[in-house]
C-alpha cells in the first residue's frame, strides 16, 4: 500500500474530530510525529470538506454559484478562499452590518483579529493579503468599488442583492498577478422574494426547472453579453459578431480588441446541511426540519421553487405573468392555428433614455405578444434611429404607440413627419378610464395602463393573453408597486422603480404601450369615407 502524500494526510486530518486527531497522533512514533508536525506547520489555515465544498474550492469557473440550502458551508468557503488562495478580496452583503458574521468566522479560523481595521472594514495580513468588507444597502453604494481590482469578489446571500449592483461589482473582477485566477463567488439560498429571482435566471441551466439544456452540478458553461442580453455560448473560444451572428473563425488582426468577445465560464454547485458533517453533529438538521413551510423546503432541500412571495403591493402577481408565458407559442405556430390570418394589431415602443437603457419594442397580435425587439442604447443615439428600428418591425399597418416623455418625443416627431401611423403616449396625462369594478379611478395614464395590463392577465376572468417567456419581461412586469390615494390607484413612477431596483423597467414599459388598442388608420379612413357618403345630401 502506498504512503499517503501530504494533501491526503491533510484531508484525512480534516475529516477527524479533535479526539480522533489526538488518538491518531498518540499512535505514531517519533519520526511519524515529526512528519505530521512538518505538514501541519505548512498547512493552510483552513481546509475544505470533501464533497461540494471541495468542488467549489477547486473549481476553475470564472463565476461560481454555491449553496442552495442552509448549512452547506457557504461562509466557510468564502473564508477559506479568502485566506488561502486570493490576495485582494472583496466580500459584500446587501447590508454592511451583515458582514460582521463573516469577520467573526475568519477570526475563529485564524485565532486573532490582528490587522483588522474596524473603521475601514479592511483586514490586512502580514503576507500582503487584503480583505475588504462592504454593503450594498443603497443604490449607488456599488460605485464605491468602481475601478477597484479584486481577484475574488464574494457576494454572500446573493439573492438579497439587487441584480444591477451585483453585475456592477462583478464587472471589476481582475488581478495583475498572473499566478492567481480572478473569480466571483456567489453564495445563496433560494430567494424568498421576487426581487431575488434574477439568480435563478443567472444560473438557469443548473437550478431552473424545465431548462432545455440542464447542466450538472459543477459543470462549466460559457456565457457572454450579446445584444445587451446574457447568452450561453458553445465554448470558451473568443468570437466576433457579424450581422448579429456569432463568428468564431476570424482574424484577430481585423478587429479592435473591444470587438472580440471572450466568454466567461460559470457553474453552480449545490450544498446542503447533509454535506456538512460538523453541522450534522450539532443537530442543526433538526432545527431546519422544524421550520415552517416554505422555509423548510428552501433551507433544508434547496427548493428554488418554494415560497417566493410577491410583495402585497405588487401590481401584477408573478403567477399571472408565468401563466401567460406558459400559454405562449412561436409566431409560426400561431399563423398555422389561425390559418395564416394572424395580423399585427399594435406595436409598443419604449425609447432608450441613456445609461444602460435599451430601446425595446413589442408587437401584439390580438392577445398574443411576440418576442421583444431590442436595440442597445448605444445604437439608438437619436429619434430617427429608434424610429427606423420600430418601422422595421411593424407589419400589417399596425399603429406604433411610443412613449413621448424625453427622447421619445424626437422618435414620435420623425415617425409622424414620415407619414407613419404613430400614437403618442404621455403617461403623465390624466387617466381616461376606471378599473374593472367601476369604483376606482387612476392617478394618471401610467397607473391606468399598468392596471389594465394586470386586469388583462387576471386568471379569474379567463385571461388568454400569451406573453413571450423572457426573464427580463417577467422581472419588469413584476417590478412596479401600487398604492391608493383616496379612490385613485397610483402605480409608482419609473424613477421610483429605478431607485428601488436599480434598473429601468424598459420591457414592461414597452409592452404596456403595445396593449393600447388604436384602430388602424386605413380602417378609420374607410369608416369615415362611408359615413361621409351616407351623410351626403345632394340638395343641401
Amino acid at each position: 500500500m502506498n504512503k499517503p502524500n501530504d494533501d491526503e494526510l491533510l484531508a484525512l486530518l480534516a475529516d477527524m474530530s479533535e479526539s480522533e486527531i489526538e488518538q491518531f497522533i498518540n499512535s505514531l512514533d517519533e519520526d511519524e510525529r515529526a512528519v505530521i508536525s512538518r505538514i501541519l506547520a505548512n498547512a493552510p489555515v483552513w481546509f475544505p470538506l470533501e464533497g461540494p465544498q471541495m468542488a467549489a474550492y477547486t473549481s476553475d469557473a470564472d463565476i461560481i454559484g454555491y449553496g442552495g440550502a442552509a448549512g452547506g458551508g457557504k461562509t466557510d468557503l468564502i473564508a477559506g478562499l479568502s485566506l488561502n488562495v486570493h490576495k485582494r478580496v472583496l466580500i459584500v452583503r446587501r447590508e454592511k452590518a451583515q458582514t460582521d458574521g463573516i469577520v467573526q468566522r475568519i477570526e475563529e479560523i485564524i485565532g486573532h483579529k490582528n490587522g483588522y481595521n474596524t473603521q475601514k472594514s479592511a483586514w490586512r495580513f502580514d503576507n500582503g493579503r487584503l480583505l475588504e468588507f462592504g454593503g450594498l444597502d443603497n443604490m449607488g453604494d456599488e460605485k464605491r468599488w468602481q475601478g477597484r481590482a479584486h481577484d475574488l469578489k464574494a457576494l454572500d446571500e446573493a439573492t438579497e442583492i439587487r441584480e444591477s449592483q451585483a453585475m456592477f461589482v462583478m464587472g471589476w473582477n481582475r488581478t495583475s498577478d498572473p499566478t492567481i485566477k480572478p473569480k466571483c463567488l456567489l453564495t445563496f439560498n433560494p430567494p424568498t422574494t421576487a426581487e431575488g429571482r434574477w439568480v435563478l435566471d443567472f444560473f438557469a441551466p443548473w437550478i431552473k426547472k424545465g431548462h432545455p439544456n440542464p447542466a450538472q452540478p459543477g459543470e462549466l458553461r460559457w456565457f457572454a453579453r450579446i445584444g445587451g442580453k446574457d447568452q450561453e455560448v458553445e465554448s470558451n473560444k473568443p468570437f466576433v459578431l457579424i450581422d448579429d451572428h456569432i463568428v468564431y473563425d476570424f482574424d484577430p488582426k481585423d478587429y479592435k480588441p473591444e470587438l472580440i468577445i471572450k466568454p466567461k465560464s460559470r457553474t453552480f454547485i449545490p450544498a446542503r446541511v447533509t454535506d456538512n458533517k460538523y453541522y450534522m453533529e450539532t443537530g442543526y438538521m433538526s432545527t431546519l426540519q422544524a421550520l415552517p413551510e416554505p422555509l423548510r423546503s428552501q433551507m433544508l432541500y434547496g427548493d428554488f421553487g418554494a415560497g417566493i412571495e410577491d410583495d402585497p403591493w405588487q401590481v401584477i402577481p408573478t403567477e399571472w405573468v408565468e401563466a401567460a408565458q406558459a400559454r405562449w407559442k412561436p409566431l409560426e405556430d400561431m399563423r398555422i392555428l389561425h390559418r395564416g390570418d394572424f395580423k399585427m394589431d399594435s406595436y409598443g415602443l419604449d425609447v432608450a433614455r441613456g445609461g444602460g437603457d435599451n430601446t425595446i419594442g413589442f408587437a401584439r397580435y390580438g392577445y398574443w405578444y411576440d418576442n421583444s425587439n431590442v436595440l442597445e442604447g448605444k445604437d439608438s443615439p437619436d429619434g430617427p434611429t429608434s424610429a427606423s428600428f420600430a418601422v422595421s418591425h411593424v407589419r400589417d399597418h399596425a399603429p406604433i404607440h411610443v412613449d413621448v416623455i424625453g427622447v421619445g418625443a424626437s422618435t414620435y416627431d420623425f415617425l409622424k413627419q414620415s407619414g407613419i401611423h404613430v400614437v403618442p403616449v404621455d403617461v403623465r396625462n390624466a387617466a381616461t378610464a376606471f378599473d374593472r369594478s367601476g369604483q376606482l379611478s387612476f392617478y394618471n395614464l401610467r397607473s391606468q395602463l399598468w392596471w389594465q395590463f394586470r386586469e388583462a392577465l387576471d386568471p379569474a376572468y379567463g385571461s388568454t393573453v400569451a406573453l413571450p417567456p423572457e426573464p427580463k419581461l417577467l422581472a419588469d412586469l413584476t417590478a412596479p408597486r401600487w398604492g391608493l390615494q383616496g379612490t385613485k390607484i397610483k402605480v409608482e413612477s419609473r424613477e421610483e422603480i429605478i431607485k428601488r431596483i436599480g434598473r429601468s423597467p424598459d420591457y414592461g414599459s414597452a409592452i404596456i404601450n403595445a396593449q393600447i388598442d388604436t384602430p388602424k388608420r386605413h380602417i378609420m379612413q374607410a369608416i369615415n369615407a362611408s359615413a361621409a357618403r351616407r351623410d351626403y345630401d345632394p340638395y343641401a
